[in-house]
């Protein structure tokens, strides 16, 4: 599984196939674990993550591995964590069709290497990317929808979304994710053990 990830790694380190590779400082191909449990896929790189060539390192990251170690899970242990772009769209912007169709080989071929029980969907534009005829996030995350080789895929929303939405009342986003995570735990502790 290893040797395989580092292949595809090696590829996507030199790949030009849309023009962000023009613009982005790293690739930033995963981090975390390879496992065939716990997959989270993220949206794209934001400024930190392509300044170190890793996802989900900047305040977003922080929250993100918080959630995690609430629920007993680490990045370093528990759980493997990519993007469904690889490498960062100027200004933070959304990316367009054409740059997520060239990275989505990459994608697909972690996944298919790496054949995860459960994949956590971080995010409307790794939504769109897995889901497509899914609804928006607000109304899918914390569901459970089939996935890549019988895998379970759970939308849940962003952590960057989550700082920009401060309350931890009950209906919140924070609740919320406080809830879907519990029920990520749940659920891997049941087919994972």
């Amino acid at each position: 599984m290893f040797e395989e990830l580092e292949e595809v790694k090696k590829e996507c380190l030199n790949c030009k196939k849309c023009l962000l590779a023009n613009t982005r400082t790293n690739v930033v191909f995963s981090d975390g674990i390879p496992n065939s449990n716990l997959v989270l896929v993220g949206e794209a790189p934001g400024y930190w993550e392509d300044q170190k060539g890793l996802p989900f390192v900047g305040k977003a990251g922080q929250l993100l591995d918080k959630i995690f170690e609430c629920v007993g899970f680490s990045r370093k242990k528990d759980v493997y964590i990519c993007n469904t772009i690889k490498c960062r769209p100027p200004e933070n912007r959304n990316p367009l069709p054409e740059e997520k169709e060239a990275c989505r080989c990459y994608l697909e071929r972690q996944l298919e290497i790496l054949k995860p029980k459960i994949i956590l969907v971080c995010g409307s534009v790794a939504l769109n990317s897995l889901l497509p005829s899914a609804a928006g996030i607000t109304r899918v995350r914390g569901k459970w929808f089939d996935g890549p080789n019988g895998a379970k895929m759970m939308p849940i929303f962003h952590p960057s979304y989550l700082l920009r939405n401060d309350s931890r009342e009950k209906g919140s986003p924070k609740w919320l994710t406080w809830q879907d995570i519990k029920e990520v735990r749940r659920v891997y502790d049941e087919i994972c053990r």
